[in-house]
């Protein structure tokens, strides 16, 4: 049986175009390769047919991977989320008690992941340590560099 794999709107949306693009984009492209090796001449010594043979199986692998994830995905309504505890989707503030440092996080699926929009992977060990705890409670988190304590400064969404 497949996996279910939790989405925002606009994660599987992302998928999907990414979908799109493999199938009106690249495949066209790697069929047009091939044919052009394949004018060539003989193709048992032709290394660029074979390499874009081995690249239209790559392809296809990556399309029926994106496809399986699609049709086992389903889309969380984040505005129906409990706020009373950190769980995916929600958007937590955190201090770090040792410097004070305050920061933002959405934890997301893994796919999902962007550092740069604060987005962190719900499997990472911050998200792993924070999941479940309130607003006011403080987490131990051992992460490769050592041992960090967050308090949990405000559940926002």
């Amino acid at each position: 049986m497949a996996e279910t794999n939790y989405y925002t709107e606009e994660g599987l949306n992302k998928l999907k175009n990414e979908l799109n693009r493999l199938i009106t984009i690249e495949r066209p492209l790697i069929s047009k390769q091939i044919a052009e090796a394949r004018d060539k001449g003989d193709l048992s010594e032709n290394a660029e047919y074979d390499a874009a043979k081995d690249a239209q199986g790559m392809l296809e692998l990556k399309i029926s991977k994106l496809q399986k994830v699609i049709q086992n995905a389903r889309i969380v309504d984040t505005s129906k989320l409990d706020l009373s505890k950190v769980l995916i989707f929600t958007t937590v503030k955190i201090k770090n008690i040792r410097n004070g440092m305050i920061s933002i996080y959405t934890l997301v699926p893994e796919n999902e992941t962007d550092l740069k929009q604060g987005k962190i992977s719900v499997t990472s060990p911050i998200a792993k340590g924070l999941l479940g705890k309130k607003a006011g409670e403080s987490a131990e988190i051992i992460v490769p560099a050592g041992k960090l304590e967050f308090e949990i400064v405000e559940i926002i969404k």
